[in-house]
């Protein structure tokens, strides 16, 4: 299995690629890898002659520095974890932060159609123009034919579509859904710092999710949305960030629902120091 950590060695061999013609699939991630990311390179294999899955810790959609220097690094067991998939079909890419930004470690302004300004982009400020820096980036490098994300991140996936669509880049976005612990926790690199006291408790936020659904088939969003607050005023270890329904395309929050608009509802937790993310489709 290659692992590429300069552009201009897998530029080559992707050039060698295409010229077979070749299909090309990409799965960004930030390493750590679990199940989750598993299952977007298995789709990606099933799409695509060949996959590429770079890893790649981005500085500049980090709005904390430490977080960024808490998150986890675990390139060989990556790699490990990868060629039981499939060794040689997969190549990885896994560059330097020099290697990507040439030394200016900066973010690109983007307007997302104010994509960018709900849910999480209030609450982590220029993390979106880290993320379209980077997504872009790759996009350039590697020219993949299709790139795959999860829904766990589905505002992010939104917002790579509108950054395919705004800067005509010629590739396939595809969302896959969403893969859970057995406790129903979306799977996420961060999970694996939760301390033992939380990891019993996280399973109640894909619980609330499901109650909110439920109740959602009934009341007005206003109502769930106070509904969710006040769980998570009583619990003793959670402390709810946001809980916000919202229109499927504009992401804006919803104050009336209407039978011919999706809606999907997007939660953020802390789990001690620990910030957890979460979404449901709710019609």
């Amino acid at each position: 299995m290659e692992v590429y950590s300069e552009k201009e060695q897998i530029i080559k061999t992707i050039d060698l690629l295409k010229g077979e013609k070749q299909t090309l699939g990409l799965v960004p991630t930030m390493g750590a890898l679990h199940e989750g990311h598993l299952q977007l390179v298995k789709k990606a294999l099933e799409n695509n002659d060949k996959v590429v899955v770079s890893i790649f810790v981005n500085p500049t959609q980090f709005d904390d520095e430490k977080d960024l220097e808490k998150y986890p690094r675990t390139l060989d067991q990556d790699v490990e974890l990868l060629s039981t998939l499939n060794k040689d079909d997969i190549l990885i890419y896994a560059p330097t932060v020099d290697d990507i930004y040439e030394g200016r470690t900066e973010a690109q302004s983007f307007d997302f159609d104010g994509l960018e300004y709900e849910m999480e982009g209030r609450f982590r400020d220029g993390h979106f123009d880290g993320v379209g820096t980077i997504v872009k980036r790759f996009f350039e490098i590697i020219k993949p034919h299709n790139a795959y994300f999860g829904e766990k991140d589905f505002q992010q996936l939104q917002i790579i579509k509108k950054l395919v669509e705004k800067h005509n880049i010629p590739v396939a976005i595809v969302g896959c859904e969403i893969h859970r612990e057995a406790n129903g926790l979306a799977m996420s690199s961060r999970n694996t710092r939760l301390k033992p006291k939380y990891k019993k408790e996280v399973s109640f936020i894909y619980k609330t999710l499901i109650a909110a659904k439920q109740y959602f088939e009934t009341k007005s969003a206003n109502e769930v949305e106070r509904w969710v607050e006040k769980q998570f005023a009583n619990h003793d270890l959670l402390k709810l960030e946001y809980f916000i329904i919202a229109n499927v395309e504009t992401l804006k929050e919803v104050t009336r629902k209407s039978n011919e608009k999706s809606y999907r509802a997007f939660i953020a937790v802390y789990a001690d120091d620990i910030r957890l993310i979460d979404n449901i489709a709710l019609n």
